[in-house]
Formats: C-alpha cells, sequence, structure tokens
C-alpha cells in the first residue's frame, strides 16, 4: 500500500492475480498514449470503444484519434449517460453492436467512461463468444479510484443494483488524471467518497492526506489527484489480490454500500449520484459501529467529519422501513443474515453478520432526518 507522498511521473500499482494479473497505469497524458498503449499489450488487435453520450463530448476524439495513429482499427458504441444504461435492454444493445463490429476473440473491449460505462462493457466482454478481452480508461474519478479495478462488471435488475453480472478482469487500466478537469464539481466530489472509504477501511495515510489536503484536491490539484488515486487503487489492489471473488477480506470494500445501495434504490437512481448514496450510508455504518462501541467516539467524529468535508450531502425522502427491504435484497447477504461492513478505528474495518432490523432502524433514522432537510 502507498503511504508516502508519491513522487511527480507516472506510477504503476500491480493487481497480482497470477496470470491474470494486471497493471493500473495512474499518470498524466496516458489518453494521447492510448493507441501505443494497446499496439504494445495486444499486438494486432481490433478495439471497440464502448462509452457515453457525455464521455464522447469530451474524450472520444481523442481515443479515436490515438487509436488511428497506432494504425487500430476502431468501432465505437455510444450509450446515454447515467445509471439507467445499466439495464438489461442497453446491454444487449451492446452486445449486438459488439458482434456488429465483428469483434472476435482475439480483438479488444474499450471501456472509456465512469462506473456504468465500466460495468456495462466489461460484462459484455465478459460474455461475448464467451469472454472477450478488455481495458479500462476510466474518465470519472470514481472510476479511477474503485469501480474499473477488480473486475466486478454487471447490470442492473428493477429488485436491485449489480444483481446480474461476473467477474472479470481487464488487461489493464489506465487513469489518466488529466480527464478529471472535465467533471462538474459535483462529480469530482462525489467520486471522492470512494476515497474516503477507501482511508476508513484500511489506510490511514489516506485518510490523513484527504483531511490535509482538501482544499487542494477540491481546486483540481494533478499532484494532489494522482496522489489521492495511486493510494486508494493500491489499497483496492492488495484487497483483491488477496479476496477476489469477495469470499472474505474484500468485502470491507463495501463500508457504506450496504444502505447506500438501499438509498439509491428507494430514490430510484435518479436523486443521488452513486458516491453520495454512498456517504449517506458510510453515516449510517458509523452510527452502527458507535452503537456497538466499536470505535472511540473521538475517531467516529474525525471520519464523520471527513466524510462531509466534501460538500454538502443532497437531500432525499426515504423511510427506515423502506430502506430495510431495499438492504435485504442486498447481493451480500448470506443464508438470511445481513452482512454489514463496520469501522472499529481509522483504517480499520470488520464484518458483522448479526446486525438487527431494530439496529439498522436506529441507525438510518438520524440520516433521513438529516436528509430531509
Amino acid at each position: 500500500m502507498m503511504t508516502a507522498p508519491l513522487r511527480a511521473g507516472e506510477i504503476t500499482v500491480p493487481v497480482a492475480l497470477g496470470d491474470r494479473g494486471y497493471d493500473i497505469a495512474i499518470g498524466r497524458g496516458l489518453l494521447a498514449e492510448l493507441g501505443k498503449r494497446i499496439a504494445a499489450l495486444k499486438p494486432g488487435a481490433r478495439t471497440v470503444i464502448v462509452t457515453d453520450e457525455t464521455v464522447a463530448r469530451h474524450h472520444l476524439r481523442a481515443a479515436e484519434a490515438a487509436l488511428a495513429a497506432a494504425n487500430i482499427q476502431n468501432a465505437t458504441v455510444v450509450v446515454p449517460a447515467g445509471e439507467a444504461s445499466k439495464s438489461w435492454a442497453t446491454f444487449q444493445t451492446v452486445c449486438e453492436a459488439i458482434i456488429a463490429a465483428r469483434i472476435e476473440r482475439n480483438d479488444l473491449v474499450i471501456a472509456l467512461g465512469g462506473g456504468v460505462v465500466g460495468d456495462l462493457a466489461g460484462f459484455a466482454a465478459s460474455v461475448i463468444r464467451r469472454g472477450l478481452d478488455y481495458v479500462q480508461v476510466p474518465t470519472a474519478l470514481l472510476a479511477q479510484v474503485d469501480s474499473s479495478v477488480g473486475g466486478k462488471t454487471g447490470v442492473n435488475l428493477t429488485s436491485g443494483k449489480n444483481l446480474v453480472g461476473s467477474f472479470h478482469q481487464p488487461l489493464a487500466v489506465f487513469a489518466d488524471v488529466d480527464v478529471l478537469k472535465t467533471l462538474p464539481p459535483r462529480e469530482l466530489r462525489a467520486g471522492l467518497f470512494e476515497s474516503v472509504k477507501a482511508g476508513i477501511i484500511r489506510d490511514p495515510s489516506l485518510f490523513r492526506f484527504l483531511e490535509t489536503h482538501r482544499d487542494g484536491i477540491l481546486a483540481g490539484d494533478s499532484a494532489a489527484l494522482q496522489r489521492v488515486v495511486a493510494s486508494s487503487v493500491a489499497m483496492k489492489a492488495e484487497v483483491v489480490g488477496i479476496d477476489e471473488r469477495e469470499s472474505g477480506l474484500r468485502m470491507i470494500l463495501n463500508f457504506g454500500h450496504t444502505l447506500g445501495h438501499a438509498i439509491e434504490a428507494v430514490t430510484e437512481y435518479k436523486r443521488l449520484l452513486h458516491g453520495e448514496a454512498i456517504a449517506w450510508g458510510m453515516l449510517a455504518a458509523l452510527n452502527l459501529s458507535r452503537s456497538r462501541q466499536l470505535l472511540p467516539e473521538k475517531e467516529a467524529q474525525r471520519i464523520a467529519q471527513l466524510i462531509r468535508a466534501f460538500g454538502r450531502l443532497p437531500s432525499f425522502r426515504a423511510t427506515a422501513p423502506q430502506l430495510l427491504t431495499a438492504a435485504g435484497r442486498d447481493k451480500k447477504n448470506k443464508a438470511g443474515t445481513r452482512r454489514f461492513v463496520l469501522t472499529t478505528g481509522i483504517g480499520k474495518a470488520i464484518i458483522v453478520e448479526d446486525v438487527t432490523d431494530a439496529e439498522i432502524i436506529a441507525a438510518v433514522e438520524p440520516i433521513l432526518r438529516e436528509a430531509r432537510r
């Protein structure tokens, strides 16, 4: 894990998964080098870019030009922006388009976009022709620090988020921090909540860096953002290398996600960005940790303060029974028990399976009162 300040220049973080391992490159100007990097990674391959309408306006031309400069034949599939594209219907459209582009097993899918595009393109790559290689080119901070790493792919169902999917590791991840300059401030802040999560559960050095460099990070300082991305990715890569398929340790990455996903579902994925819902979920999980007296109150206050440090969270309306029901459909549940990730201190997390309905209601009611403001 990265604990020291990072030097300028490209940073490479390996994901150690044996013959399925890969590198995550984090730096500036990587999008312009996409063609030569793919040519070196998979010589002779044709490519298909999967992206969304918003990302296409900002970055598609540069990506296509980089591929053309390396004499790589490319097709492009553009989907609507937003969580609604993580649907079965859009997934089918993407699969049909990839087949129509004559992409074969020795070719490559490029996921150019945020978490929705990464999940959608990665899932398509995992099943088309029984498996295609793909690379992640994350353009959102949340995708760079979290969703592009670890091989989780999938789509949503009406009954819940990410209920259909697969584990399918990319060949590489190219995280260009320069593309973050096109993000709206709200998108940047939302992505930071996944890095806050990383600091809370496993990396106290990152936690302190986020505390002390808040202003520079929010101002888009490239060196500060590169440090945040690299440290977040290094933490996740370490965990994924130990537990790829979420049978144990990897579940700590879901801190705040059980109730965060429930909030997204209850608000129909329209009211909050993913990172914002996770921030509310982390506050609820922190309430659970407090009620169980798992951490000193001073540390609990620091955690709550950092979660709130990157901007006021959007309001929403829901009831505790609604969230309880939605959390009951979480894919991390096992044999009817509710699995929750709780923190025992900055940089520490545990998984518990005995959380009661009464505890959940007591944990969410304070945030629901605050969220109605």
